[in-house]
């Protein structure tokens, strides 16, 4: 009778947390893992970025991100080797899906644990549930691409309506035509394929996936460009923008005083001294479009200087 009651308890809770109702890991075990991130968070756990830092991101560089990340021990945040759709740059909050090979008894199994649930459609239609505004569907689909489309247009449709985003799949997509015809979507793939997806099943919903040689978390911070896919910490999503922010202010003003001469890029790529954050600050008010800075924020952020 003991044993029962354990057994029914153990079972009780795993449901709770949901672990076993959608390839998902639990909300508790979710937290712990993006423990540093101290700010709010979607009911499954999951970091939610500020929406206006996720546009503050559309305007930094890459390169820049990728420096203050390095430069803080996180080497494994950059993949790249991509197609696109487009020259549109996407910034948003991770959602992950990770994709298996599929066997016939597991996909059974989940499709009619999925069916009773509500779930409909395959299992590649279920990620595209959870999104909301601002989220982006990161896939590891292990870098298939025949008979490895995660969507094509009418789920990049569904995709994009929900999250005003696009999507990172390492694996495929297929109808380019039908995709190009979004507005404002955009998906990085390994490729791209006319055909559809066969013998893949979803086995990891918002749990830890790798994309190439990242470690990617729920909600996270992802910058992807021209240059590749960055995966940002959601606890360090807003020191790695504000410092890439300054990096883009701070290149725009070296660049004028060294065209007048009143720096040289040796002085400007050393120490700054004072007179030079003074005229810095100086020059930051003469531009106000470049956003306002103090000079106690300065001396702080060059303080912490990473590039």
């Amino acid at each position: 009778m003991k044993i029962k009651v354990l057994v029914f308890t153990a079972l009780s809770l795993v449901s709770a947390t949901g672990f076993l109702t959608a390839q998902t890991i639990p909300k508790e075990e979710l937290t712990f893992l993006t423990s540093e991130w101290k700010g709010d968070r979607f009911p499954d756990g999951r970091p939610k970025i500020a929406d206006n830092l996720l546009e503050r991101a559309k305007k930094i560089g890459i390169d820049d991100a990728w420096q203050v990340l390095k430069v803080m021990g996180y080497v494994n945040q950059f993949e790249h080797g991509w197609k696109t759709l487009n020259d549109e740059m996407i910034t948003g909050r991770v959602v992950t899906a990770m994709y298996m090979p599929s066997r016939p008894d597991i996909e059974k199994n989940l499709k009619e644990r999925g069916a009773k649930q509500g779930r409909v459609g395959n299992t590649n239609s279920w990620p595209i549930a959870v999104l909301t505004k601002g989220d982006v569907y990161v896939a590891d689909g292990f870098g298939k691409v025949v008979a490895g489309s995660l969507i094509g247009s009418t789920l990049a449709t569904s995709i994009y309506t929900k999250s005003g985003n696009g999507v990172i799949f390492d694996g495929a997509a297929r109808d380019v035509q039908g995709l190009e015809e979004i507005q404002g979507f955009n998906a990085f793939v390994r490729d791209f394929h006319p055909g559809f997806m066969e013998d893949m099943v979803l086995m990891g919903l918002n749990t830890p996936i790798r994309i190439g040689r990242t470690m990617v978390l729920p909600g996270d911070l992802v910058i992807a460009g021209k240059i590749g896919v960055l995966f940002v910490p959601a606890h360090l999503a807003e020191q790695v923008v504000s410092t890439a922010e300054f990096i883009v202010r701070r290149d725009k003003y070296a660049f004028e005083v060294i065209k007048s001469g009143k720096y040289s890029s040796g002085q400007l790529d050393s120490e700054w001294t004072s007179a030079m954050k003074d005229d810095f600050i100086k020059w930051m008010e003469k531009h106000p479009e470049e956003g306002k800075m103090t000079r106690a924020e300065l001396d702080v952020i060059m303080s912490k200087r990473t590039w």
